[in-house]
């Protein structure tokens, strides 16, 4: 029988930090099913999903948080599968003027739409003529299956005249 853990792990960037951890997860039997990483302010952090054989689950949890891989930080739960909704999935792109609190008012607007932020990737990027902080997020949101991708927008669009907003079914 397989068990299903996510991981987070956080540390010191470093050459060879994914491969230890790749290491590790093979040695107890473990699969490398799916994983999202970045290099942010010199710091590694990265989400990784994984199945491994239940008999060996508690000992790779062991050997990854206790002492660890070191200089990581690893926490990790067991993935529980439960019945999930049918929902539609947006791929969202938006674009404007950066502001203090500008994530917070667009996942707001996206809860409020009914939406759940599935993946969201967000940066600065100098404005092309004066130069100033264009805020982008790029991510995927799922909506009920029975609501309308253009809720999502009217409520991303209420946060400021200066957005632009493109939502892809």
């Amino acid at each position: 029988m397989q068990t299903y853990l996510i991981m987070t792990v956080l540390g010191g960037d470093r050459p060879g930090l994914v491969r230890s951890l790749a290491d590790t997860v093979e040695r107890h039997g473990g699969n490398w099913l799916e994983s999202r990483m970045a290099r942010l302010a010199g710091q590694f952090a990265g989400i990784v999903r994984i199945e491994c054989p239940a008999a060996s689950a508690d000992a790779l949890l062991r050997e990854l948080q206790t002492p660890g891989i070191a200089g990581l930080t690893i926490q990790a739960a067991r993935e529980s599968v439960g019945e999930t909704p049918h929902r539609r999935t947006l791929h969202v792109e938006v674009v404007g003027n950066d502001r203090p609190g500008i994530v917070r008012e667009l996942t707001a607007a996206v809860a409020g739409a009914g939406g759940n932020v599935e993946e969201l990737t967000t940066g600065l990027e100098s404005a092309p003529m004066s130069g100033h902080p264009m805020f982008r997020a790029k991510g995927v949101i799922s909506i009920p299956e029975n609501a309308e991708p253009s809720v999502l927008t009217a409520a991303i669009e209420t946060l400021g005249g200066d957005l632009t907003v493109d939502v892809t079914v």
